[in-house]
């Protein structure tokens, strides 16, 4: 229960005060209503500042929220739904209506000029039949010409006679096998008959100092080659 009516019937009660002196010569209307009025305006206010304070407060507590705790589960991926198969639509033959075709036909004129006239009919000839085969030779090596003695060293070819054989009287010829390279020179000597190891010596020193050779050439270059040569040793009256 507030104060607030008790207060209003406090108001509402009739205040009996004691008559003044004034009162009983004369006639106040307002005299009654003053001590009320004053009441009620100084009651009010302190009525409602007590209602207040007395007035139980009322205080939410905030809810308390209590954290989940737990294993965090990891749903597998739900595959998307497969398309519904559709249903093969054939399509249909079209037919030709009667609206499809023109009611009125144009003929064009003709144009001869531009006819092509029948003619004889021209066939392919016949493939003819396979031939000999024909075989293409290999193309030729290229010509190998031999080497040749320089004629400007053809004196010096002559080896020197062997004192000692030429002092015995003894006369004969050797036979040799001489490598001549692309410079003309003699680069190796060997042996293929002797009367007398001395004249292949004689032969041999002589070969390699003093012979001169044109190279012999295949296909216009100068290659290497071997050559027999023939060497006689004769004494002569001077």
């Amino acid at each position: 229960m507030t104060l607030i009516p008790l207060i209003s019937a406090l108001a509402a009660a009739p205040e009996r005060a004691p008559a003044s002196a004034g009162a009983r010569y004369g006639y106040d209307p307002g005299a009654r209503h003053r001590p009320i009025a004053a009441a009620i305006a100084i009651g009010l206010p302190a009525a409602l500042v007590v209602a207040v304070a007395l007035s139980p407060m009322v205080v939410e507590e905030a809810p308390h929220t209590i954290p989940l705790v737990g294993t965090l589960i990891e749903l597998p991926k739900t595959p998307p739904p497969e398309p519904d198969p559709q249903p093969d639509v054939k399509a249909q033959p079209r037919t030709d209506t009667a609206a499809d075709t023109p009611d009125t036909v144009f003929k064009l004129p003709s144009d001869n000029s531009n006819s092509v006239a029948d003619g004889p009919v021209i066939l392919d000839p016949p493939p003819l039949p396979p031939g000999p085969a024909v075989e293409l030779d290999p193309p030729a090596p290229p010509k190998l010409v031999t080497a040749q003695i320089d004629p400007r060293y053809a004196g010096q070819f002559q080896p020197d006679y062997p004192p000692r054989q030429q002092r015995a009287g003894v006369e004969g010829s050797v036979v040799v096998r001489v490598l001549i390279g692309t410079d003309g020179r003699v680069k190796a000597v060997e042996l293929v008959r002797a009367d007398d190891p001395a004249f292949f010596e004689a032969t041999k020193k002589r070969a390699l100092a003093k012979w001169r050779f044109k190279p012999a050439t295949r296909g216009g270059v100068a290659v290497e080659s071997w050559r027999a040569m023939t060497v006689s040793f004769v004494i002569r009256d001077v």
